[in-house]
């Protein structure tokens, strides 16, 4: 499998990126931290960026390791891991405890294996061109978009989920197989990226073909410049944001 990605910070971010790419011979793994709103009271007091870190650690070993561990399975566990951290120190009742989302994918001989937890889509693309969207959207569903409402709904039933204190939120991702033949290109994004479809209008086709033929930094700094030319509060959510574009082709199994 051949990987090429990019992760880079909002323009006008102050701090660190809270995106994060991790990827092995068979395996990636893209993050987006939720970044608090100011004011808001976390109950933590370790960062969005640290937690996207240990996330990410928790989840690399088994997949380094070639664990079969199903994903969901593995996601669980992480969140166990990072929740044992610090649940001495921190209030991880709280509902604003950091989170992140989450889009994993493992490639075996025989199937591509996914998990979209929030929104980080990925995007499957076939041999015959066919385009796949893998997508988690609930919160695009909830009944309001106030801070109220989705402070409240976070992380349960009727609502959306993210990573973040609660291992079972894994088992409530978007996850499956596809047979690997049926796969000649995955894109995993974080929304920053993927709103080139979602924001600005362009066919997921168009997105993939962009990935494809010029690369992962030239479908952000597209995105960059939809940003800029955007209207002040033409849309719900950030102008700008932590942006992660990778792009996988797989090799014909051995």
């Amino acid at each position: 499998m051949d990987i090429w990605s990019v992760c880079e910070p909002a323009p006008d971010r102050q701090g660190p990126n809270e995106d994060l790419v991790i990827s092995g011979p068979d395996f990636v793994v893209v993050l987006d931290g939720a970044t608090a709103p100011k004011g808001v009271e976390s109950g933590c007091v370790h960062s969005v960026a640290w937690l996207v870190a240990r996330l990410g650690t928790h989840l690399a070993l088994p997949l380094l390791g070639r664990s079969q561990v199903p994903l969901p399975d593995l996601l669980a566990a992480a969140i166990t891991e990072v929740r044992a951290e610090h649940e001495d120190t921190c209030d991880l009742a709280n509902p604003d405890s950091p989170s992140s989302t989450v889009a994993m994918m493992r490639v075996s001989d025989e199937q591509v294996e996914h998990l979209v937890l929030a929104d980080s889509p990925i995007v499957l693309r076939a041999p015959d061109r066919r385009v796949t969207v893998l997508a988690d959207n609930r919160v695009d569903f909830l009944p309001e978009y106030t801070f109220e409402a989705v402070r409240r709904l976070r992380n349960q039933p009727g609502g959306f989920w993210v990573a973040s204190t609660e291992p079972k939120a894994a088992y409530e991702a978007v996850s499956g197989t596809t047979e690997r033949a049926a796969v000649e290109l995955v894109a995993l994004l974080t929304d920053g990226a993927s709103r080139y479809s979602e924001r600005y209008g362009h066919t997921w086709d168009d997105l993939v073909d962009t990935l494809a033929t010029a690369g992962p930094q030239a479908l952000i700094d597209l995105v960059r410049q939809h940003d800029e030319d955007a209207a002040v509060g033409a849309f719900r959510g950030k102008r700008r944001d932590d942006a992660t574009a990778v792009l996988c082709r797989l090799r014909l199994p051995s």
